[in-house]
């Protein structure tokens, strides 16, 4: 079992290692995860994907976490930050879930867990998120985590004008 440095009650947060290309295999090698992010993806940009996470997290402290079921030590996904503008304390969110993990809550379980720790311990001061246009299922996601849609933008990945959302950082009443 590697360290968990965020964890529920279910799941707990790793980060990316250079050996874990079978675990990136398993997640965005499956053509249903990768559906809206432009279809299957090949080895070579799987092994890409490996590389930018571990990556964005040497440059800026997070990434998209590798997320774990404790009970089992089971790999179930990733979910984490990219910088979208580091300077104005907005942050990109991402949730990738393997098959099997599918309609359990527990994306939505990671999602509110790294969204806390990045108000809370990283001191972020809003979160972005978009999705697929056809991709309701994560419409509603972003919706249940507080997320409020703003514009559509530009996605060179599906070459697609994709629905954008923002989550502020609560204010802290006294």
């Amino acid at each position: 079992m590697r360290p968990f440095f965020l964890s529920t009650e279910r799941i707990g947060f790793a980060t990316w290692l250079v050996d874990d290309l079978a675990l990136a295999t398993a997640l965005w090698g499956d053509p249903l995860v990768t559906r809206f992010h432009g279809g299957a993806w090949s080895r070579q940009q799987i092994e890409a994907r490996l590389s930018l996470e571990i990556e964005t997290y040497q440059t800026w402290g997070v990434q998209y976490w590798p997320v774990f079921l404790k009970e089992t030590d089971e790999h179930i996904g990733c979910c984490g930050f990219h910088a979208r503008d580091p300077p104005n304390g907005v942050w990109e969110l991402g949730c990738h879930l393997r098959r099997a993990f599918w309609s359990k809550s527990l994306g939505r379980e990671a999602a509110q867990a790294i969204i806390d720790y990045a108000f809370g311990t990283l001191g972020f001061k809003a979160v972005f998120a978009g999705h697929h246009p056809e991709n309701v299922a994560s419409q509603k996601f972003l919706e249940l985590l507080g997320f409020r849609y703003t514009h559509d933008e530009y996605y060179p990945a599906t070459q697609l004008m994709e629905p954008c959302y923002l989550l502020n950082r609560p204010h802290v009443r006294c």
